[in-house]
């Protein structure tokens, strides 16, 4: 089982990251796609490769967080889905052997009887959307290996299982199973993102619903899914947001034994 770090925003580039990511003794960095020096069409491909020969590291990708291939203005929709192609080109050019991405819930109205989504409105253009998306990503991805996971976040919605279930009909997609994610969100995805798709996981502990928490300082049972994560033989990104969390969840590692 490889254990990772995130990009952080802190550390200024790739190479001071592979240095931390070294020293902790883990074995790859996720790069994130929100962050400006990474965009597909400005990361500087060669540098990237030679600092993970370097430090004998490699990468995983998380998407743009504000990825939504399935907006209903068409232009703004097609936008999407090319910046989804480029983050697996980066990825092919990176040899990275997983993505991530959220599924997102759209805009809702709150109206007097609750919040009433778009895409739940329009579900047959929603779930169509879905489904082509699914394929452009599968021709994207075709003899990579590599697999495009999706996220549990705050819970999914009705809709959004059912666009899930239908990403999931291409072996090209998987899943990442976020703990502390799923602690903040009472659980509630769980029966469905352990499953034999499961790929990814990030790991990091949470109180109530602040998460991103350095691994010991919260309520999550972090051993439990550190188990899933070596049974399922899904890489593990420990996913705080500072390099202090950072060095505080790989030293919990190490006291249980499951860092050297």
């Amino acid at each position: 089982m490889d254990l990772g770090m995130p990009a952080l925003l802190e550390l200024d580039g790739a190479e001071p990251c592979a240095f931390l990511c070294r020293e902790l003794g883990l074995q790859f960095i996720e790069l994130n796609l929100n962050l400006p020096a990474y965009q597909p069409g400005d990361a500087d491909v060669p540098s990237l490769r030679s600092i993970a020969e370097k430090y004998g590291i490699y990468y995983t990708i998380h998407m743009d967080e504000n990825l939504n291939p399935w907006d209903f203005n068409p232009r703004v929709a097609e936008a999407y889905r090319q910046a989804a192609e480029e983050a697996i080109g980066l990825a092919k050019a990176l040899e990275a052997p997983v993505l991530t991405m959220h599924l997102p819930a759209g805009v809702y109205f709150t109206l007097p009887e609750g919040r009433s989504y778009l895409f739940a409105r329009c579900r047959d253009r929603y779930l169509h959307a879905a489904e082509a998306f699914r394929d452009r990503c599968t021709a994207a991805l075709a003899g990579t290996g590599t697999v495009l996971c999706v996220e549990n976040t705050g819970g999914f919605q009705p809709f959004q299982r059912e666009a899930l279930e239908l990403l999931l009909e291409s072996p090209a997609f998987g899943l990442t199973l976020d703990a502390g994610h799923s602690h903040a969100a009472g659980g509630v995805d769980e029966p469905l993102m352990i499953s034999d798709r499961l790929r990814h996981m990030h790991l990091h502990d949470a109180q109530g619903r602040r998460d991103h928490l350095a691994l010991g300082t919260g309520e999550v049972d972090w051993p439990k899914y550190l188990s899933l994560a070596e049974e399922r033989h899904c890489r593990v990104v420990l996913e705080t947001k500072t390099a202090a969390a950072l060095r505080q969840s790989a030293d919990a590692l190490r006291a249980a034994g499951e860092l050297t």
